[in-house]
């Protein structure tokens, strides 16, 4: 019995080592770089209209990386002062850091969290929330999104 228990322990074990080494096979053997390094000055980032509005202003998006229209891209996005969304939604996921201002980005109905510079926020794809510039002063967000970026308004 106590040969037979060993037998198989060492069977289980060796079957988990092949597991691993499968998946240590499968991992790349050198670093994976999306593009060529690249600076680009404040000044030189080059703003366009959105397409999102409310009261306050439209927004305006600011290409750092990528092609927001299309796929996978790091953006700035411009919030005038005051501008509050209508309840909406993303297709894809995305994460953003406020740059500038005060910003909130909270499910709908839930009492605004102020995010100041250097906060940091996750939103997941497909749920309802509301994006706000709380401060007097317009707001600058950076978002990273492995896909396209849309606004779809909630029904």
């Amino acid at each position: 019995m106590i040969r037979t228990t060993a037998f198989r322990t060492a069977i289980v074990a060796f079957a988990i080592g092949l597991s691993g080494l499968a998946k240590a096979q499968d991992a790349p053997t050198h670093p994976v770089h999306e593009t060529n390094s690249v600076s680009i000055p404040a000044k030189d980032i080059k703003f366009f209209k959105a397409g999102v509005k409310a009261a306050a202003g439209e927004l305006e998006a600011g290409p750092a990386y990528g092609n927001l229209q299309t796929g996978h891209h790091g953006t700035f996005i411009h919030m005038p002062a005051g501008f509050i969304s209508a309840v909406h939604t993303h297709t894809e996921d995305y994460y953003a850091v406020v740059v500038k201002g005060v910003g909130a980005n909270d499910p709908v109905g839930a009492k605004p969290k102020p995010l100041a510079v250097g906060s940091y926020w996750f939103q997941r794809g497909e749920e309802d929330h509301v994006t706000r510039c709380l401060s007097k002063t317009d707001c600058l967000f950076f978002i990273v999104q492995p896909g396209k970026f849309d606004y779809v308004a909630a029904k």
